[in-house]
């Protein structure tokens, strides 16, 4: 899966842009961390909901994608509900937790949880997605399938 990570980080701009971390649990199982910038913020030292949204449907997503990749297949959102907790602050240290709660042959659905540094969870989510052959992707021309 180390092979998927590059890949991932490699293709994946916002994730760059936002200093998203990904480390791959096992299939279907994933942690996702970022620490709270100031470009992220809304207020003086609150981050802005959209990016722990943002980074919620990379932990839901990813953890569908880890799923599927190995049949050469990737996934795309079809929908996801999130609830917020508590707010989460310039400095803190985010981590996202994700996991495949049920797979079927095209749809997956996912759940995922955001944590600060204190243990504390931020938000919760329920994601929906739709795994597709890898080839209509814009992204196919990086994949190696080698060792994913």
């Amino acid at each position: 899966m180390e092979d998927l990570i590059a890949i991932y980080h490699k293709v994946n701009q916002f994730g760059r842009d936002n200093g998203m971390k990904l480390t791959i649990k096992s299939p279907g199982n994933i942690l996702y961390e970022m620490e709270v910038l100031e470009k992220h913020l809304a207020t003086k030292t609150t981050i802005h909901g959209g990016m722990i949204a943002a980074m919620m449907d990379g932990v839901l997503g990813v953890a569908a994608l880890t799923a599927v990749v190995k049949d050469k297949r990737l996934v795309s959102t079809v929908e996801f509900k999130i609830n917020y907790y508590q707010p989460a602050f310039l400095g803190d240290v985010l981590k996202g937790i994700g996991k495949v709660d049920f797979q079927g042959k095209r749809i997956l659905s996912a759940s995922g949880e955001i944590y600060n540094q204190n243990d504390e969870l931020v938000a919760k989510a329920l994601g929906t997605f739709n795994a597709y052959p890898a080839e209509k992707s814009d992204i196919f021309e990086f994949l190696s399938f080698k060792n994913i």
